[in-house]
């Protein structure tokens, strides 16, 4: 049992009642064993497993059978079989191939645009951070009502896009632009930079305040103009944010169909059909879930070989 004292000040009557002592040797006994670490790490552990890891590993295993909704008796475990098919399947490598053009294109806006705007909000001048508040607005717009805003916007019979350009004179009649197969990926791409480019302008302005003004001023003293100032102070500095920013977007990009669902569905006939959008439609308009998680597997399994990759060729870890 603890024990109460009392204590009289030297220089006065008042009295000071002592706080009650606690027994902590077996908890600090406790500490100090080896498994203390793994026991404090537990919750985080489930919460892993039962968000990632066995999300993850369900579908791995869904890849490897047979199950389709509309047929349940062929549901069962079929190997090798969907992946095999994925080889010998035209519209995988036509899904792939508008992968590819939708994310490259896409990121490469993004960060160019994101850049720009980083680089002129770094200024210090009046009214620029009412300006940054406004250029992350696009951010925080889900894909659905981002879409739909733009849907609107260049629909071919009432769209104001349309309209603006005929009475400027760029164009002569209102075009359809999600309905031409040559110019819907573009058309959707536009809609997905101007959606994205504030996630690069965001942590690439949080990259610039970090860059210390003493290298722009030794670069300056040793005859550095604005480009090469640029070039070799601006960039070195903001390689790992680069870096990271890019591959969380393509992961985001690969693995979000929400744009080209609602502007195009993947029309006309293919041309805006990327692999995200194909395994979606396989799982929900088919309901050939097996097929769809085998997609879904070599999605992820091309995405881990592009953040290995690009990582490694980009010496950033070296650093």
């Amino acid at each position: 049992m603890t024990a109460l004292s009392e204590a009289r000040l030297g220089d006065g009557d008042r009295r000071v009642r002592r706080v009650p002592h606690v027994r902590l040797g077996a908890l600090g006994r406790l500490s100090e064993r080896r498994g203390w670490a793994w026991l404090l790490l537990l919750p985080s552990l489930v919460m892993i497993l039962a968000i990632i890891l066995y999300p993850t590993g369900y579908g791995l295993w869904l890849g490897l059978h047979e199950m389709r909704l509309t047929r349940p008796d062929r549901d069962g475990f079929v190997g090798l079989k969907h992946f095999i098919a994925i080889a010998d399947d035209p519209i995988f490598w036509l899904s792939l191939r508008n992968t590819l053009v939708w994310v490259v294109g896409s990121v490469v806006g993004e960060l160019a645009l994101g850049l720009a705007a980083a680089l002129v909000l770094n200024k210090d001048l009046p009214g620029f951070k009412l300006a940054a508040a406004l250029v992350l607005l696009p951010w925080f717009l889900p894909n659905v009502v981002a879409g739909n805003i733009w849907a609107m916007m260049l629909d071919p019979r009432l769209g104001v896009i349309n309209d603006v350009l005929v009475r400027m004179g760029v164009l002569t009649t209102y075009r359809a632009w999600f309905a031409e197969p040559d110019l819907a990926l573009a058309a959707a791409m536009a809609v997905e930079i101007w959606h994205g480019f504030p996630f690069f302008a965001l942590l690439l302005l949080a990259a610039l305040k970090a860059i210390p003004q003493d290298l722009y001023e030794a670069a300056a003293c040793d005859g550095a103009k604005a480009w090469d100032q640029f070039v070799h102070v601006t960039l070195p500095q903001l390689r790992m944010i680069i870096v990271a920013s890019v591959v969380l977007r393509v992961i985001s990009l690969v693995n979000s169909p929400e744009i080209l669902l609602i502007l195009t569905g993947g029309g006309p006939g293919r041309s805006t059909q990327v692999l995200s959008l194909y395994a979606f439609l396989k799982a929900y308009k088919e309901f050939n879930f097996g097929y769809a998680s085998a997609l879904a597997t070599v999605m992820f399994l091309l995405l881990m070989l592009f953040s290995w990759a690009y990582v490694r060729l980009s010496n950033v870890m070296r650093d």
